[in-house]
């Protein structure tokens, strides 16, 4: 998804492009979707530029204009070719009108509440209730097993004891490719939460690879210092993904969303 021209328009839209596909696909659950409500959201963009050009925030402004294009096409959850499991529909439904997407937009895109309010169109105290609200139903929603895959020991550590006190179960902790395969074989998750470099040199996108030849409906949380390598536009690429370093919420958030779907897409390194 290339944005071309040397406007100021184009600009600060391709500058934010990365991002705003990945709070698209995190919303929707897989690249497919995310990528066709960011595709709409540049549409309205280049349709009229003063939605961008004007405001005082541009990425605000961008991200706004993706909640209205998301808002506007009713329950997209619920779309046939999302490839969103029957379950996922079911719990979306349940959820608080707009407090997973305040949710992501904070945990995930570090937006503070009263820029949250500006974007999905409510104050900056009903935006961080429903902040709250989302995590409390989410987690309640789901709870599964989890094998971390990540080589530096007081990361893996961290990273499970936050999945852990979610109410989830670990199933192992792997700090190689060989080493993930073989635990997922033994012991299957229900999410795999993977660093990319691990401690052999090997790739974590090689080990999920691996382990989702065995097991295809797994769905994969990503972390990396470098987001924006992964995020090219280019298929396939993951459709949860967090940075290095993280915050514990991001976490949280990230495991609570993932455990709503049950696909995933397999990478090349």
């Amino acid at each position: 998804m290339a944005v071309t021209g040397d406007s100021p328009v184009s600009t600060t839209v391709a500058t934010h492009l990365p991002y705003l596909r990945r709070y698209a696909r995190a919303l929707t659950g897989n690249q497919t979707s995310g990528d066709r409500y960011a595709l709409s959201t540049l549409e309205t963009v280049l349709a009229d530029p003063s939605l961008v050009a004007d405001a005082k925030d541009s990425r605000i402004a961008l991200f706004a204009v993706l909640h209205a294009v998301w808002s506007s096409s009713g329950t997209p959850v619920a779309e046939a070719d999302s490839r969103i499991s029957a379950a996922a529909q079911v719990h979306l439904a349940r959820l608080t009108p707009n407090s997973r997407e305040a949710l992501l937009l904070h945990t995930l895109e570090g937006f503070s509440v009263a820029d949250i309010g500006k974007i999905i169109g409510s104050t900056a105290d009903e935006a961080g209730e429903l902040i709250d609200r989302a995590l409390s139903e989410m987690e309640n929603s789901v709870l599964g097993r989890v094998l971390v895959i990540e080589d530096e020991a007081i990361i893996a550590m961290d990273l499970s004891a936050i999945v852990e006190e979610m109410g989830h179960t670990v199933t192992g902790i792997a700090r190689t490719r060989s080493e993930a395969v073989k635990l997922a074989a033994q012991d299957r998750p229900d999410l795999i939460l993977a660093d990319i470099q691990l401690a052999d040199n090997s790739s974590g996108i090689d080990a999920v690879n691996d382990i989702l030849a065995h097991f295809e409906e797994l769905p994969v949380i990503f972390i990396t210092a470098f987001p924006e390598r992964l995020l090219t536009g280019e298929r396939p690429e993951p459709a949860f993904l967090i940075n290095k370093p993280y915050a514990e919420e991001q976490v949280r958030s990230a495991v609570s969303q993932a455990m709503f779907f049950a696909s995933t897409e397999t990478l090349t390194a």
